[in-house]
């Protein structure tokens, strides 16, 4: 085949699977080496972006998807009868920081660095497929590990963790303040640059997940 053709076949079929599909697979199916397949993937992306055609191609770790350009979200919502979900709340969105930042990370930890209990908030973001059970930490009673999903990434436009913006470090504070920093309402310079850049992270995810991308 011509290299036209493996881009019209790596075309296809993310088309029909409607969902990721990971590099390897994609190789797999087309007989190539996986730096090929990334190649032809790449070009396949920019094709897509400057053409301003209504759907796109995004990778999402090690994985592509076929999907719908944010911008006509309100468009294809209305063909589908599609409702907004119910935005999730000021906990919820504090309980994907925690996640987002230090996973794997176990429900107790979570809970330290929140002082409260977590686990309501933990299974409605399970539900809202944005974190999934990582394992389990090997310690007494071994506790479940939780960590972001591939749908994190898509709901907030992003190809893997490595994007999410730094958190300002608080060098007075230490590690543990940096943590806690995370959710200080306080009216400091520092205090305050940090818990805006984390709370306008998560709330941007939010965003996404309640339009159900």
């Amino acid at each position: 085949m011509t290299e036209k053709e493996y881009r019209s076949s790596i075309e296809a079929i993310l088309f029909s699977a409607g969902d990721s599909v990971e590099l390897s697979r994609l190789a797999l199916s087309l007989e190539l080496p996986e730096s090929s397949v990334k190649t032809q993937l790449d070009i396949l992306m920019k094709e897509y972006e400057e053409a301003e055609r209504g759907i796109t191609i995004i990778r999402l770790n090690n994985s592509y998807q076929m999907v719908s350009v944010k911008q006509f979200a309100p468009q294809v919502r209305k063909a589908m009868d599609l409702r907004r979900n119910i935005p999730l709340s000021q906990a919820a969105m504090e309980v994907l920081a925690v996640i987002a930042y230090n996973q794997p990370v176990t429900k107790s930890f979570v809970e330290q660095v929140r002082g409260v209990d977590c686990s309501g908030v933990i299974g409605s973001l399970t539900t809202k497929d944005l974190i999934e059970e990582k394992g389990r930490l090997e310690l007494p009673g071994r506790p479940l590990l939780y960590g972001t999903t591939e749908n994190f990434l898509r709901c907030f436009s992003i190809s893997s963790l490595d994007e999410l913006p730094p958190i300002p470090k608080d060098e007075d504070k230490g590690d543990r303040g940096q943590q806690l920093s995370i959710f200080d309402n306080d009216k400091k310079s520092d205090g305050k640059e940090t818990s805006d850049t984390v709370t306008g992270t998560v709330e941007e995810i939010v965003a996404e997940a309640a339009e159900g991308k």
